[in-house]
């Protein structure tokens, strides 16, 4: 299915590497749904700005009830079913390595506030999408991961770990759900320049990944959305079960 003729909900997509998200959908025609929690304003502003093909619909993704309710509101509105999912939304996270909590300080409550945004979002969203996309018999999910459980440049315990999970929730979903012509992969930038999330890191830790990487720059949001674009497009319709790194060949895999 061209990327004009989807459906395409993307959670967390008020703002950086989401709100980027959207834009590079709605500029290939399709239809949007910006996921927020908390950030009405800038929500309702990025649908504005795309026009008619843009729907803002609160939810918390952690909630099972309020995501059922969001893709009847979604189904309700564009009359036809979401076809894609990019699960990129982040719960109580920022790159700050000077607060961040080493060792003797990370606790499980930490780690299950990641695995609750991470795993049980894209969990959520996934079964409430799935009964259409097994009617369709096509799917697109896309789940946002990060190349630092590849490369932990700082030990950020509880988001790359759960990150890390989450790759194992994609292969499984992969494997299990590729019957129903549902491909499930995963995106994984690096730290980017500049969304909320990486406001708190310094001008240092961004100069070190700049001369750390081949491209000898810092990946913005942009970049990464568009390699979104490529797992929702035909040209992947035989991808399935990746992980794909965007970090200008700061990690390579």
């Amino acid at each position: 299915m061209e990327i004009k003729h989807q459906v395409v909900l993307v959670t967390g997509g008020s703002r950086g590497l989401g709100a980027e998200t959207v834009k590079a959908f709605a500029r290939e025609g399709a239809k949007v749904i910006i996921n927020y929690f908390q950030n009405e304003e800038k929500a309702r502003e990025l649908a504005e700005t795309i026009g008619e093909n843009a729907l803002a619909v609160r939810a918390d993704v952690r909630d099972p009830a309020q995501v059922q309710s969001m893709f009847r509101m979604a189904q309700e509105h564009y009359r036809i079913p979401v076809t894609t999912i990019v699960n990129n939304a982040l719960v109580h996270f920022k790159f700050d390595p000077v607060a961040n909590k080493d060792a003797f300080a990370v606790g499980w409550e930490d780690y299950q506030q990641q695995f609750e945004g991470a795993v049980r979002g894209a969990l959520n969203t996934i079964q409430a999408g799935l009964p259409d996309m097994k009617e369709a018999k096509f799917g697109r999910i896309v789940n946002i991961g990060t190349n630092l459980f590849q490369n932990p440049v700082v030990a950020y315990h509880d988001y790359t770990t759960s990150k890390a999970a989450l790759l194992g929730f994609t292969r499984n979903m992969a494997n299990d759900l590729g019957k129903y012509g549902v491909t499930v992969n995963m995106v994984s930038g690096g730290l980017l320049k500049m969304t909320d999330a990486s406001s708190a890191t310094s001008d240092e830790v961004f100069k070190l990944i700049e001369a750390s990487t081949p491209l000898r720059k810092v990946t913005d949001p942009a970049e990464v959305a568009d390699s979104i674009l490529f797992f929702a497009s035909p040209w992947s319709r035989a991808v399935n079960g990746q992980n794909l790194v965007v970090d200008g060949g700061l990690v390579m895999d």
